[in-house]
């Protein structure tokens, strides 16, 4: 059972999403209404996981998250708002967010956000990581100046990779969980994970979605946000040790 705090400023919609874990089976441990009173409960009750609103009065959500990892690092925290304009994006990703979901997705998919964040595992809606993506991308042809912590350095030490590692970290860009990788190339999930973590200390990023980013930069995966390498571009095979 995962222990999670809901973190918005309507009533109703903190009540919504309430249930709706509770009813999957999750452990709801505190609501807030906004971000100070967030930062006081992170910090009494440690979740697991918090569904952080963007906009509130007092403390935003970005600001919120910042203090809250500061202070509780093993938290994980998904933006969960209607805003995906890229400003937005950028600053819970900075601040340390490990998702980014709308609250206009399919309510299935959120609560596989909140299980596959208490994993560890960091998650944006499609659309919005296409959008982080494209940025990057457009923004590593017009300058060689890196645009955030460990994005160019990873670039820059990619020659340190395995050509495994490199298979794995396309279809990290490419958008692909886990579970996909491992049947794409015939791996147990223990093992993606264990080149996963081997790249992103190889390559000094913090996160999942920095290394999309880099695989983009590397021409590992192109503009349809496909594997370069076309045998990892097809459907996945049978699933393998």
């Amino acid at each position: 059972m995962i222990s999670v705090l809901v973190v918005d400023d309507q009533a109703l919609v903190r009540a919504g999403v309430t249930l709706l874990l509770r009813t999957a089976g999750e452990d709801v441990v505190g609501e807030a209404a906004d971000g100070q009173e967030a930062v006081l409960l992170a910090q009494r009750l440690r979740p697991d996981v918090i569904l952080m609103d963007l906009r509130m009065p007092r403390l935003d959500g970005i600001e919120a998250t910042r203090r809250i990892l500061a202070g509780v690092p093993t938290t994980r925290v998904l933006m969960l708002t209607t805003f995906d304009d890229d400003a937005d994006v950028y600053g819970a990703l900075s601040a340390g967010a490990m998702g980014y979901l709308l609250k206009d997705g399919a309510p299935d998919a959120m609560i596989d956000a909140v299980r596959s964040a208490a994993r560890g595992e960091p998650l944006l809606a499609p659309a919005v990581l296409a959008r982080v993506l494209a940025r990057a991308v457009q923004a590593h042809r017009a300058t060689a100046t890196t645009t955030g912590p460990g994005v160019g350095t990873g670039a820059a030490r990619d020659g340190s990779l395995t050509e495994r590692e490199r298979e794995v970290l396309a279809l990290v860009g490419a958008g692909h969980s886990n579970p996909e990788i491992g049947r794409a190339l015939h791996l147990g999930i223990t093992t993606v994970k264990t080149h996963i973590g081997a790249i992103t200390q190889k390559l000094e990023l913090r996160n999942r979605v920095q290394a999309a980013v880099v695989a983009h930069r590397l021409g590992l995966v192109d503009d349809q946000f496909q594997p370069v390498d076309r045998a990892l571009a097809a459907p996945p095979g049978p699933h393998g040790d």
